[in-house]
């Protein structure tokens, strides 16, 4: 099954392959080996002008697509999701080439939610409208939805095809033009989605796909003057970079989803058997590397001993290897990853968490961290604060709801939390108290199209997905018109 033709190396602009300006390439590796999958085109300064070129082409007053009918606009979408999902088998076997995840998840998770977002969206083309305004005075007034224009869009690795759909889809139906740089470790499947945006029909230069390096792409797009717009996906760090170039050029406009610590809480009265596996589920998912990952486990102190033990048993069941094969976890995505992951883990022992399992490199090829799990997790330890990205779970015992909901909220970050009880109160207390854009309630990762999510404090700026989600891609106009005091 990882046998797979690699079709698109090149950048894709103005619905053409061409090599970089520089003629320069970069290679994207196989995580479970380790070894180079093939040489990409790496787009820099030059590639980002020409394709911001050709999306200001297209987003001409008069071009096909700016005079193209809202509701065309969601036919070419659903264009592009049918497309998808005839080339299902395909996407998710490159996805799994290129990032690690396994191919069960990236054919049944990945795949269908790419395709649900592109679908979401494309009901919403011809659904996005002003209001009229009832003001003083013998005055017609009335708001309009138009695009934000140019839109740069930098995406990362640890969910390629989902990241994409969650800018494409509301990007495209309030009718804006994307340059769009995938994460240098993961082009792949992105440019071959680029390849049925255009057999799908979308007009030359409306998505341009630059892939290449953050600090020369991705720089590049948050420092141009004619993007109006810049949407980043990746780590609070480089969120920071993104929105210091967009406040230093032209102030473009900036969402930011970033990082995470969320905290996931189980109380004793929660259905113990479910919180253990869906706990695990939080953390482990993706091989921990998700932004909303359920990475402080605070377990209420009558249930604390037993939820660890159950834990620690889960956690060496979990199967790990080939992602074409039956199991559960994958390689990380590098090299780079690998080793923070692991130093992470030697900075808690060193900080006195007790180690319960795992804590390794697992086989030696490919990138693969055995899943860790960490018990008597104090909040001052680096393991406690900063976002690890890994299989590593972090086990803090609490005692009361006030105390719990003090120490979840004690981060910088604030993108999830959610909560295991049979209790509605404590249930609603949470939910209400903790400060964080997404919260799961005997649930975790329940991320639909129609959802918004999106962080508090430094997991972000605005909303992706639902509703929510396209208010980050218009302008609002208003316009009055003088009525005539009488005919």
């Amino acid at each position: 099954a990882s046998q797979v033709e690699i079709k698109y190396t090149k950048l894709f602009i103005n619905n053409e392959w061409v090599d970089s300006v520089s003629g320069k390439t970069f290679p994207t590796v196989n995580p479970a080996t380790g070894e180079e999958l093939t040489q990409v085109a790496e787009a820099d300064k030059a590639d980002v002008d020409l394709a911001v070129k050709a999306a200001k082409e297209a987003f001409k007053t008069s071009s096909p697509w700016r005079k193209l009918d809202a509701s065309k606009r969601g036919l070419l979408m659903n264009k592009l999701a049918d497309l998808m999902e005839r080339d299902s088998e395909y996407l998710a076997r490159l996805e799994t080439l290129d990032c690690g995840k396994t191919y069960f998840d990236s054919l049944n998770i990945d795949l269908p939610a790419s395709i649900g977002v592109i679908r979401y969206y494309a009901g919403w083309a011809d659904k996005i409208h002003g209001k009229t305004i009832p003001i003083d005075g013998e005055y017609f007034c009335y708001t309009r939805h138009e695009p934000v224009g140019v839109v740069g869009q930098i995406i990362p690795w640890n969910f390629p095809l989902l990241m994409q759909a969650w800018k494409l889809g509301p990007a495209l139906a309030a009718g804006n033009v994307v340059v769009m740089k995938p994460a240098e470790q993961t082009p792949l499947t992105a440019l071959y989605v680029a390849s049925l945006i255009k057999e799908a029909g979308f007009p030359p230069g409306v998505v341009n796909i630059v892939p290449g390096y953050g600090a020369t792409a991705g720089a590049a797009i948050a420092e141009h003057y004619d993007i109006d717009k810049v949407a980043f996906t990746g780590s609070t760090e480089v969120g920071k970079i993104v929105q210091q170039a967009a406040a230093r050029t032209n102030l473009k406009r900036v969402t930011l989803e970033l990082g995470g610590k969320s905290p996931n809480i189980v109380f004793a009265d929660s259905d113990l058997d479910y919180a253990i596996e869906m706990s695990h589920f939080a953390l482990y998912y993706n091989q921990g590397q998700c932004c909303c990952a359920g990475s402080r486990t605070y377990v209420q102190e009558s249930i604390y001993d037993e939820f660890v033990k159950r834990s620690v048993e889960r956690a060496n069941k979990r199967s790990l290897g080939n992602p074409f094969e039956k199991v559960e976890q994958g390689p990380q995505i590098d090299g780079k990853q690998l080793n923070k992951i692991l130093e992470l883990i030697d900075s808690g022992k060193k900080e006195g968490a007790k180690l319960e399992c795992g804590g390794e490199r697992h086989g030696d090829k490919g990138f693969f961290v055995q899943p860790t799990v960490f018990s008597d997790v104090q909040d001052n330890m680096r393991i406690a604060q900063e976002e690890i990205f890994g299989p590593v779970m972090q086990i803090f015992k609490f005692k009361t709801v006030e105390e719990v909901v003090d120490r979840a909220n004690n981060t910088c970050y604030g993108l999830a939390a959610a909560v295991f009880t049979k209790d509605l109160d404590k249930a609603m207390y949470i939910a209400n108290n903790v400060r964080a854009g997404s919260i799961w309630v005997n649930c975790y990762d329940v991320l639909k199209p129609q959802t918004p999510f999106g962080g508090f404090k430094m997991s972000g700026i605005g909303r992706e997905l639902g509703e929510y989600g396209l208010q980050q891609y218009s302008e609002i106009k208003n316009v009055v018109i003088k009525l005539p005091s009488k005919i």
